[in-house]
């Protein structure tokens, strides 16, 4: 098989997925440690959101990374499948992975709502353009 220029994207995605695990863990456990949070009491999600509020936005932004990214893997597996790959595929894939990056930056981090959403806005419309760009490969073919 040769070297498909999409897999690229596809993989700075699923690595950023790790990366905010990654995290979210360590994140958890210095918080579980730091509040002296026994593990039993974390048995399920509505005591674990009461008791983790430190490490909330990382687990909400882990979560997120199964959205809308769902689409973005979706679309590059069609790409693959059906041969359909170009310059303009590429960059809206790449352009999707890197506001996906900054939307998962901020929402760990500092947090400002105004400031993520732009990020997901945009990491949507390039996804958009993702799907018209496939869907007019296919209704064309």
């Amino acid at each position: 098989m040769s070297f498909q220029p999409i897999l690229l994207p596809l993989l700075a995605q699923v690595l950023l997925t790790f990366i905010v695990w990654v995290y979210m863990y360590v994140q958890r456990i210095s918080e579980i440690s730091h509040k002296s949070i026994a593990t039993q009491d974390l048995q399920d999600r509505v005591h674990a959101q009461t008791l983790l509020t430190e490490s909330a936005n990382s687990s909400n932004n882990l979560k997120n990374l199964f959205e809308m990214p769902l689409l973005f893997y979706i679309a590059i597996l069609l790409a693959l499948v059906l041969l359909i790959q170009d310059v303009l595929l590429v960059r809206l894939a790449w352009g999707f992975v890197i506001l996906r990056y900054i939307h998962s930056a901020v929402h760990c981090s500092y947090n400002r709502v105004m400031h993520r959403f732009i990020a997901y806005a945009a990491s949507c419309l390039f996804l958009i353009f993702m799907w018209i760009r496939l869907a007019s490969y296919i209704l064309m073919s």
